[in-house]
C-alpha cells in the first residue's frame, strides 16, 4: 500500500514541482548590469560660480584645487531632482550614490553637502563655511568634484547639493 501510495504521490509532486518554480525567461538569471558613467553634463553659469568660489576658497588656503567629473555632478542632478520631490533638504540614498562613484571612478573617498534656499552662490558658500561638518568637507583631502543647484519650479527655492571625491 505505501508503494502504490508513493507511486501516484512521486510524478503529481514532480509535476508540481517543475510548474511552480519554471521561469518563462532568463531575465531573472541575468547578472546587474554594471554602472555606467555619465559623460555629459551641461552645467548652469552659477554651478560654474559655485565651483570656482570653492576652488578659489581652496587655494586661498593652500589647498589643490578640484577638477569637477561631469558624472558626479550628474549624481548631484540626481540628488536635487530626488530632494525637490520630496521637498526636503536631506542625503538620503548617499550609501548609493557614493558607491556608485566608488565603482564607476574608482574613488576611495566621498562625501556631500547639501543645502537650500540660498538665492546667491557666495550665500551658500559662506553657510557650509560656518558649519564644520560642511567646512572640512570643501577644506577636506579631495581631487575631484561635483555640483548642482536646481530650482524648485513650483516654490522657486533652490537646491545645491555639491558631492567631494578623491580618486
Amino acid at each position: 500500500m505505501k508503494t502504490a501510495l508513493l507511486r501516484t504521490i512521486l510524478p503529481l509532486a514532480l509535476v508540481f514541482t517543475m510548474i511552480s518554480c519554471s521561469s518563462d525567461s532568463t531575465e531573472d538569471l541575468a547578472a546587474p548590469a554594471p554602472a555606467a558613467i555619465v559623460y555629459d553634463y551641461n552645467y548652469r553659469a552659477d554651478e560654474l560660480e559655485l565651483a570656482d568660489l570653492i576652488n578659489e576658497y581652496r587655494v586661498s588656503k593652500g589647498l589643490n584645487a578640484l577638477q569637477t567629473i561631469n558624472h558626479v555632478s550628474y549624481k548631484s542632478e540626481e540628488h536635487n531632482e530626488y530632494m525637490i520631490a520630496k521637498k526636503e533638504i536631506n542625503h538620503d540614498l548617499f550609501a548609493a550614490r557614493s558607491q556608485n562613484i566608488m565603482q564607476v571612478l574608482g574613488a576611495v573617498k566621498v562625501n556631500e553637502n547639501v543645502a537650500y534656499n540660498f538665492t546667491t552662490t557666495s550665500g551658500v558658500l559662506n553657510a557650509w563655511l560656518n558649519s564644520p561638518g560642511h567646512k572640512a568637507n570643501i577644506e577636506g583631502n579631495f581631487t575631484h568634484f561635483g555640483i548642482s543647484i536646481r530650482e524648485d519650479a513650483t516654490t522657486g527655492k533652490k537646491y545645491y547639493t555639491n558631492i567631494f571625491v578623491k580618486k
